[in-house]
């Protein structure tokens, strides 16, 4: 029970954080998304590492080490949906 607990707040962490970034800077959030309310909630339910990276480095222009944090928040969300599958196939061995 508190390992299920521990995983739901876990993946509940970076849309929150997404959430609260989005309510403390929505003109940036919106300038990253180029004012597309429906790609920036794409992004917060799909992929919400890449998401707020993406909107936490946009406004200065993304430049050859924005590029390395994208692809670690890329790796972030594809480890957050794969890692569940990983963990039940060892359970059912």
């Amino acid at each position: 029970m508190g390992c299920c607990l521990f995983a739901s707040v876990l993946a509940g962490a970076p849309r929150l954080g997404f959430l609260l970034f989005w309510l403390m800077r929505p003109t940036q959030v919106m300038a990253a998304f180029n004012d597309s309310f429906f790609i920036a909630l794409l992004g917060f339910i799909l992929a919400p590492w890449t998401a707020l990276t993406y909107a936490f480095v946009y406004p200065g222009g993304i430049n050859w080490f924005d590029w390395v944090f994208l692809a670690i928040a890329v790796m972030a969300d594809i480890a957050t949906y794969t890692g569940g599958g990983v963990a039940n196939k060892r359970r059912y061995e």
